[in-house]
């Protein structure tokens, strides 16, 4: 399959040399099929193209009677005219229109009002739920700030109560020390 798509690619030219092993070979496989997916889409936009020019051409036949009817011709029209024919036509194309009808302008109109609500009615979730998010982060920071505010305050009462610790410790070395000289010097009062 692999040679095959290269003899059609290279035509009447020779084919250039390549390494031919699993990995090069599953390489060129894949380019194989990515070329014939590109030329299935390519075709199947020539077809829709095909089919809507058709589709646009029976309007224009359609509509020349009307047009005789009305005694207007696409060549007789003003330059005014010719503009909105334009217009209408090139409206058409942009959006994707089966025709040119006004029921056809009217339903791909209230689609896209329909695709735009719906975005915007997303937008709106989003922007309800990014605005609960960014409360959530405010609430967690200034949560936070209090955390690391009281963490510093227990830790300076910390620091004192170590100090005063120490001193009692201090205090109460300093008063066993006396106690025991006092009995000593009783002892030998007695």
């Amino acid at each position: 399959q692999v040679t095959l798509w290269l003899k059609k690619i290279y035509g009447n030219e020779p084919i250039p040399e390549y390494e031919v092993n699993a990995r090069t070979v599953d390489i060129l496989y894949d380019l194989v099929e990515c070329n014939e997916a590109r030329d299935r889409d390519v075709s199947l936009l020539i077809e829709d193209m095909k089919q809507k020019a058709t589709e646009y051409e029976a309007e224009s036949e359609f509509e020349a009677p009307l047009l005789k009817s009305l005694d207007l011709s696409p060549s007789i029209l003003s330059s005014e005219g010719t503009s909105y024919l334009n217009v209408l036509v090139n409206s058409a194309v942009i959006l994707e229109t089966k025709d040119t009808s006004l029921a056809s302008f009217f339903c791909t109109i209230n689609d896209m009002t329909l695709e735009l609500y719906a975005t915007e009615s997303k937008n709106r979730e989003i922007e309800l739920e990014l605005s609960n998010i960014r409360k959530k982060i405010t609430a967690a920071l200034l949560l936070e700030k209090w955390l690391e505010e009281d963490l510093k305050k227990t830790e300076e009462l910390l620091e004192v109560e170590k100090a005063k610790a120490d001193s009692r410790s201090q205090n109460l070395k300093f008063l066993k020390d006396k106690s025991k000289d006092l009995k000593i010097m009783i002892k030998a009062v007695e």
